[in-house]
């Protein structure tokens, strides 16, 4: 729960954001350059930090902490931040001296005025970068001493750096001076963000000693990881910018239309799926005993996590179908970015609602190998999704829609459905894999069909409550439909885990 109150502030204040760069940037060829200056720096802070450090580090770490071995742990904590701070150093250099082979790799189809201003804030984009790499350590070492909230609503500082930015020098300037301010605030708010976790952070990893170490069978073993999870972290990445760059190939709009669907499309997958996976992880990794009670620990966890996701990410992926057009234009319609804008973005978003379950509830597989410290069995298996993107994301960007009578724009969509596909087959071979090793988690069939029928129904009563609405002022047209769609979900789905949920946060504020 501290886990998704942090994530859930920091997304309130990523859609703030979104909302106030939509009003300034609409859907514009400025707004392209942006999402795909945003995207490459952004690349390095996920697969050194998020991604290594949830695989490699945190199991490692966690593991010494229940050992009760304090003067090793600071030993690798300090040797796991040493090699974090070259690596992303010398890679931010790199990476600002190579931003022009960079652009035509990620968006190969921009040639214009966009290109130039993508090059230009790339380069100021990747020093902030590599400081958000070194707040992703503070990250694994709060969230092993198990302080959750802090390390994920940290990011509210890098949100507000940009938002106020915007406010202070939107109305002044024009769109292509205020992106190079707001990537300059990005780089400010990045230090912000690390700045705020680091007093906690060498209070709790005390003795903290900087250094290599490579002497110690532990760091030995956070490196032996790390490769496998580079690997499968950045090929996972390597999808994301696969859909830019066939994004590229669309008309103007379409890389910033899938920035503004990720964007809302996160939030489920950060608030409940990452959520859950990063509270379990320490979970996990901390157990001893024999085979057979890591086995049986690890099981108990899965279910109840898995029926966890399921219960918050099913009325998601409905509500993405079946209403994706009230959730964009109620967070991103204002100034430049019109109702049209508004339902363009919606059929990218419901592409992304096809794997929305798969890739949330796969994280925590995942999570259970990291924790079993096999971390070459989820690259494998991303190794095949990408692929499988890849092939599937070609077809749907090429002109055959166009022949079919459908507009162009549209392909954009199918770009997030051919990785909810792709999500489904990584999920189901992570869940074969992790049966073979562990024995089989007790089925959900009976509450996901009842999740999925209880979502529809819901839906459905707000989709009758908007058609009797008309046409309104989308944040009215928002409370008007969600509320009662997520009044009729909650009341009839699960009613014991509302109040499971609801007593687990009275426990907590009463401790």
């Amino acid at each position: 729960m501290l886990v998704a109150a942090g994530i859930f502030l920091s997304r309130i204040f990523g859609l703030v954001r979104e909302r106030v760069f939509g009003h300034y940037f609409g859907i514009s060829g400025v707004a392209d350059a942006f999402r795909a200056a945003l995207r490459i720096p952004n690349f390095l802070q996920t697969l050194f930090g998020e991604g290594v450090l949830s695989a490699s580090f945190i199991p490692v770490y966690s593991g010494l902490l229940a050992e009760e071995k304090p003067e090793e742990a600071g030993r690798v904590a300090g040797a796991v931040f040493s090699i974090l701070a070259v690596l992303s150093s010398v890679l931010v250099l790199v990476g600002v001296l190579a931003t022009p082979l960079m652009i035509d790799l990620i968006v190969p189809g921009v040639h214009d005025e966009r290109r130039d201003l993508a090059i230009r804030l790339v380069r100021i984009l990747f020093p902030g970068a590599g400081l958000l790499v070194l707040s992703a350590w503070c990250l694994g070492i709060l969230n092993s001493h198990r302080r959750f909230f802090l390390s994920y609503s940290v990011s509210v500082l890098w949100n507000i750096a940009m938002i106020g930015a915007m406010l202070g020098w939107g109305p002044h300037v024009g769109t292509e001076r205020l992106a190079v301010i707001v990537a300059i605030a990005s780089v400010i708010g990045s230090a912000a963000q690390f700045l705020a976790q680091l007093p906690t952070v060498l209070r709790l990893a005390r003795p903290l000693r900087l250094g290599f170490a490579l002497h110690l069978g532990s760091v030995r073993t956070v490196i032996r990881s790390f490769g496998p999870v580079f690997i499968s972290r950045g090929v996972v990445q390597l999808s994301a910018y696969i859909d830019s760059a066939l994004a590229s190939w669309l008309p103007q709009g379409a890389i910033a239309g899938l920035g503004y669907a990720q964007s809302i499309y996160l939030l489920p997958v950060s608030l409940f799926g990452m959520a859950v996976s990063a509270s379990e992880l320490p979970e996990m990794s901390s157990v001893a005993g024999g085979s057979e009670a890591v086995a049986a620990h690890l099981r108990t966890r899965l279910a109840s996590g898995l029926r966890r996701i399921a219960f918050f990410v099913i009325p998601s992926a409905v509500a993405f179908v079946a209403l994706g057009d009230v959730v964009v234009a109620a967070i991103n319609q204002s100034g430049k970015f019109r109702h049209d804008d508004a339902v363009t973005v919606w059929a990218i978003l419901a592409g992304s609602g096809v794997g929305l379950l798969a890739s949330t509830q796969g994280r925590l597989y995942s999570s259970a190998f990291y924790a079993l410290k096999d971390t070459r069995t989820p690259l494998r298996f991303a190794v095949l999704r990408v692929v499988l993107t890849t092939v599937l994301g070609y077809l749907c960007s090429q002109p055959l829609p166009a022949l079919l009578g459908v507009d162009p724009r549209w392909r954009a969509a199918g770009l997030t459905a051919s990785a909810g596909v792709s999500g489904w087959l990584e999920f189901l071979l992570l869940r074969r894999a992790l049966r073979r090793r562990i024995g089989g988690v007790p089925p959900g069939s009976t509450y996901l069909v009842r999740f999925w029928s209880v979502a529809a129904l819901a839906a459905g009563v707000a989709w009758a409550i908007k058609i009797a609405m008309g046409t309104q002022r989308p944040e009215l047209l928002a409370v008007a439909t969600l509320v009662p769609f997520c009044g009729v979900y909650l009341l009839v789905a699960d009613p014991r885990m509302v109040r499971e949920t609801v007593g687990s946060l009275g426990r907590r504020g009463r401790a």
